[in-house]
């Protein structure tokens, strides 16, 4: 393995693996054997159905569950034993589905909680303010009192000050307009310029054929497809995201447009 310097490791070396996964949620298997690596820089898209695991993958590697085998690296070291807030310290920071804000408290408060185990690094609340720039007048306004769209950026902005090194996104787009869940994926872009690896979980499989560098699809906690949104045909998404029978173990062959469609001009019904 090559060394990491200065704390960051090659970009030709995982920042993240996830090794044969298994989680329970009681007696329900809820992942099974879900394996993947991410490397520094990449938009790593976990897509899926209602149910298909996607949550639970994330509060996993974020230690808000705990596997009943398999392991969590993070920059070479095993973290599955790991508490939230010690994988915080060292750079896994989330932001939840449903973005969880304390709601009585002001922007500016919930902000600071997410400082609370923050690495030295670029993000301050100062750069949240200029990252965002409605937020430095409503400062002082409760988090309740804020639209869906506005909560979900401070949620984001939260998760920032952290100065995380990966960045676990879960449902963005859950619950919001289109068009405000266009706008903040266009903040996307300056987000990873301060070198960030993202790994996200999106229900809006278009939204993530557009940002994602590499897609993992899930069925029923189970790995039904691999790859970059160039290797993978909208055939074969659709296939693995509904959990059609030619879908597990296919192998990626044709190239995406920029549209997320395959070059058999088919549209996959997520789309229209």
């Amino acid at each position: 393995m090559t060394a990491s310097v200065d704390g960051q490791r090659p970009e030709d070396t995982p920042l993240l693996e996830v090794g044969d996964l298994v989680v329970h949620h009681g007696q329900l298997k809820a992942l099974d054997q879900v394996s993947f690596q991410v490397f520094p820089g990449e938009v790593y898209a976990i897509i899926g159905a209602n149910g298909a695991g996607k949550s639970t993958l994330l509060r996993t590697i974020a230690g808000l569950h705990h596997p009943t085998s398999g392991t969590v690296l993070f920059d070479g070291q095993n973290v599955t034993g790991l508490r939230p807030e010690h994988r915080a310290r060292q750079g896994i920071v989330m932001v939840p589905e449903g973005r969880r804000l304390f709601e009585s408290l002001s922007v500016e408060e919930n902000l600071k909680v997410g400082a609370t185990y923050a690495r030295k690094g670029p993000w301050t609340i100062e750069r949240v303010y200029e990252t965002f720039s409605w937020m430095r007048d409503r400062r002082g306004q409760r988090a309740g009192q804020l639209s869906g769209g506005e909560q979900q950026t401070v949620a984001i902005g939260r998760a920032l000050v952290a100065n995380p090194r990966v960045l676990l996104l879960d449902e963005l787009s859950l619950g919001l307009a289109p068009v405000v869940v266009q706008r903040i994926y266009t903040m996307l872009p300056q987000i990873l310029q301060t070198g960030l690896t993202v790994l996200l979980v999106e229900q809006d499989v278009s939204q993530a054929l557009r940002v994602a560098s590499h897609i993992h699809c899930l069925l029923e906690g189970r790995t039904t497809l691999q790859g970059t949104p160039a290797e993978v045909t909208a055939e074969e998404v659709e296939e693995a995201y509904f959990g059609l029978a030619s879908a597990v173990g296919a192998t990626p062959h044709a190239r995406l447009d920029a549209d997320g469609q395959s070059g058999k001009g088919s549209e996959p019904p997520w789309r229209g």
